[in-house]
């Protein structure tokens, strides 16, 4: 049975929701993601986890919709996703060696209202070869990822560290999902 809309076209949210036993359908919003100017990064991932969980709610009637949101915040600046693979180059070379934040807004639309929220984790990146780093882009993984990496995929190898929910970075924090699912009666199919 299907129980909820993820509004995402995010395989990396999906995957996260499937491996914890929910059951769902996708439908993909189509929302500008254009940050405000001079807003927050943090208020912004919330805002627009809004807008898109909104948006397709509107298209769904009374079923409950999840939408997420993430960025990369460096020096307080927000990295979404690179623009092609020299964007994506510069976005790697200013976080290699450093560590950096990264947020993801979620937003639920259900019954009892609209519930938001935004989870951040620093990530704690080493410092690559040019030779990784070239080999990194080759892969083409870091073209549609908030900083230009996927934490889930290569990019694992030149993380040091997270403090923080490993599934804030991947793009959907899990607990507290969870926890938003549960308390508006979203039963998994297993647990």
């Amino acid at each position: 049975m299907t129980q909820f809309v993820l509004a995402s076209g995010s395989p990396r949210r999906a995957l996260l929701l499937r491996s914890s036993g929910y059951t769902f359908t996708v439908d993909s919003p189509d929302v500008d993601e254009t940050a405000l100017a001079g807003e927050d990064p943090l208020a912004m991932v919330v805002r627009l986890a809004t807008d898109k969980a909104q948006h397709v709610a509107k298209r769904h009637g009374d079923r409950t919709v999840i939408a997420a949101d993430t960025t990369v915040v460096l020096d307080g600046v927000s990295l979404g996703k690179p623009l092609d693979i020299d964007d994506a180059r510069r976005m790697l070379r200013s976080l290699m060696g450093r560590s950096h934040i990264v947020a993801t807004g979620v937003a639920v639309v259900s019954g009892d209202g609209l519930q938001a929220f935004v989870d951040s984790s620093t990530v704690h990146m080493s410092t690559l070869s040019n030779d990784d780093l070239e080999g990194y882009l080759a892969t083409g993984e870091s073209l549609d990822k908030a900083g230009a990496y996927a934490l889930q995929g290569e990019a694992k190898n030149f993380v040091d560290r997270i403090d923080g929910l490993k599934s804030t970075v991947i793009g959907l924090p899990l607990p507290r999902v969870v926890a938003i699912l549960d308390s508006i009666g979203i039963v998994r199919a297993t647990a």
